[in-house]
């Protein structure tokens, strides 16, 4: 009868390190923190307890909430608490159900059993936890790299293009005043309002990396939007995209930077227009309710992937395969925004594109 029970016990402990052998291997292998191996974990739990059949384990940790089977309505448990650097971060824990089982059918064995495994999920987490904490720094360290050499660079670019633009302004005034053709005319000061402006651009655009004040006026909102949609006139013909403008329900003035907010509907268009097809239609809409503005640019295009939606504005991310785009269009976009105390919404167009809507809150 003695050796029986010895044989039993030999049984049940050859049992929990062959368990905790298999979560070693199971957790080794692992490359990232995922629901897949958790379930494993939990399986190899259950092989190792004496009434494998009737046992249910469960976990809770951050976002994973995991079992074996159906959980039974009334139990008698074992639980062990899981920590995370520091923190109680979850839970595992083994069910039987009380119709069958009472406390003294767990072995004490057992519970020291859940207890190393869940040190051992613990370690696991905390691992990945801080290797994606010391990614993120790096990723961080990396931005502030690169945002210093763009801040110098724009400095430099500044300075470069000042010259020729005073040049262009200048030239641009002469023949206006020895020309007598009204088309023309109209054409000259086209090319001296998109002067004064990409001059003011250049002290503006320091802006994305040193902080430039901004100046806030009471301004009409249509002449604001209607100049920003201008600059891309020939932009929209060349790609043979029809352009639709529309104010609906729109207040006359609004306290902003009319620099900046001009400059975050033109990266907004130009974004919109990369990703229209040819003779689709890129809408922009104004309207308002009584707190804020709306204003709305819809386009045609593939839309943004659901995964990607979160990373648009970070600085350098692009989607674009090519070269010309360095990634802080909407950057600079999501940060005009953010000084104007609004928001930038995304959502999907149907049947197939984006809708940017920059939301700005009104000022009596």
């Amino acid at each position: 009868m003695k050796s029986n029970s010895t044989e039993k016990k030999l049984k049940e402990r050859v049992k929990e390190l062959t368990c905790l052998l298999e979560i070693s291997s199971t957790i080794a292998l692992a490359d990232r923190a995922e629901k897949k191996i958790l379930q494993k974990i939990i399986l190899s739990v259950k092989k190792a307890y004496m009434y494998d059949e009737d046992i249910v384990i469960e976990l809770q940790i951050q976002d994973f909430i995991l079992s074996t089977s159906k959980l039974p309505k009334h139990s008698v448990f074992q639980i062990s608490d899981i920590t995370i650097l520091g923190t109680n971060s979850g839970f595992i824990k083994a069910h039987y159900p009380k119709n069958k089982f009472n406390s003294t059918n767990f072995l004490k064995e057992e519970q020291k059993l859940l207890n190393a495994i869940a040190f051992e999920i613990g370690n696991y987490l905390e691992k990945f936890q801080i290797l994606e904490k010391k990614n993120q720094l790096m990723r961080s360290i990396e931005r502030l790299d690169r945002l210093s050499i763009l801040s110098e660079m724009t400095a430099g670019i500044a300075h470069e293009l000042n010259n020729p633009l005073a040049n262009i302004l200048g030239y641009a005034e002469l023949i206006k005043l020895n020309n007598n053709d009204p088309e023309i005319d109209a054409d000259i000061s086209t090319i001296i309002n998109s002067a004064i402006y990409s001059r003011k651009i250049i002290t503006k655009i320091l802006s994305f990396t040193c902080d430039v004040p901004y100046h806030f006026e009471i301004q009409e909102i249509k002449p604001i939007i209607t100049f920003a949609v201008s600059l891309l006139k020939q932009n929209f013909q060349r790609k043979e995209v029809k352009n639709e403008l529309i104010f609906k329900n729109t207040i006359d003035y609004i306290s902003v930077d009319s620099i900046q907010l001009t400059q975050a509907l033109l990266n907004l268009l130009v974004n919109a227009l990369d990703a229209s097809p040819e003779k689709s239609i890129l809408k922009t809409t104004i309207e308002n309710d009584f707190q804020h503005l709306f204003i709305t640019v819809e386009d045609q295009g593939q839309g943004i992937q659901e995964h990607i939606k979160s990373k648009i504005f970070e600085p350098f991310f692009t989607t674009k395969v090519t070269k010309e785009s360095c990634g802080i269009g909407l950057t600079m976009v999501s940060r005009i925004v953010k000084i104007h105390n609004g928001e930038i919404l995304i959502k999907d167009n149907f049947p197939q594109g984006t809708i940017f809507t920059i939301k700005l809150p009104l000022t009596e």
